[in-house]
């Protein structure tokens, strides 16, 4: 007689082979996923930009788990469960390039995997000596995948009457107004991106 695992085992197998988890997003390679961080800096974001999401990854699910790949710190391979649940109330927002075939969305997080040990750049420049985490997704899709996400824009084109101080601090003093950044509020609005969860 034939033996059939239980149904819990095939939904855990089911969950673990798309980097799905109970109750939360199925997760696939190369899903870019937002949230609202609660590092010293994300509140400035926010109001700069118009928007919630302060904070991007690019997702990896491989044999040993799923993974958010980040420019935090140095860019760090962190779990999923330990990165989502490192947002404001475990609340993120999950958006896929789907017109993009697997393999190129595999280059894309292999693209962003180089860059794993690299410093965080805290004043946004657009060299490859340190890295955000916008540019680090950005740069991720543009070489590894040949889709640009986001788009640059003047650090002086942000709303930056809104988050004076903060600037004033980190730049010591005026800011380079003419600077080119890619913000998390530009990717998360990109075309080629399309919404597949959001919620906590």
């Amino acid at each position: 007689m034939l033996r059939f695992p239980p149904a819990s085992c095939l939904l855990a197998l089911a969950l673990a082979a798309s980097g799905g988890t109970r109750g939360g997003p199925e997760l696939r390679t190369g899903d870019v996923v937002f949230q609202t961080s609660r590092s010293t800096q994300s509140a400035a974001i926010q109001r700069a930009t118009a928007s919630p999401w302060s904070h991007v990854g690019i997702v990896e699910v491989a044999n040993d788990g799923t993974f958010v790949i980040e420019a935090v710190g140095p860019v760090s391979r962190t779990p999923w469960q330990r990165w989502r649940a490192r947002g404001v109330r475990g609340r993120v927002l999950v958006m896929r390039a789907s017109s993009l075939d697997p393999v190129r969305l595999a280059r894309a997080v292999a693209e962003a995997k180089g860059q794993l040990g690299k410093p965080y750049d805290p004043l946004f420049g657009w060299d490859d000596d340190a890295v955000y985490c916008s540019e680090l997704v950005s740069k991720a899709f543009a070489r590894g995948a040949g889709v640009v996400l986001g788009r640059l824009e003047r650090l002086g084109d942000l709303r930056l009457a809104e988050v004076e101080r903060e600037v004033r601090e980190r730049y010591r003093g005026r800011a380079p107004g003419g600077l080119l950044v890619v913000t998390p509020a530009s990717i998360a609005a990109d075309p080629h991106l399309v919404r597949v969860f959001e919620g906590s």
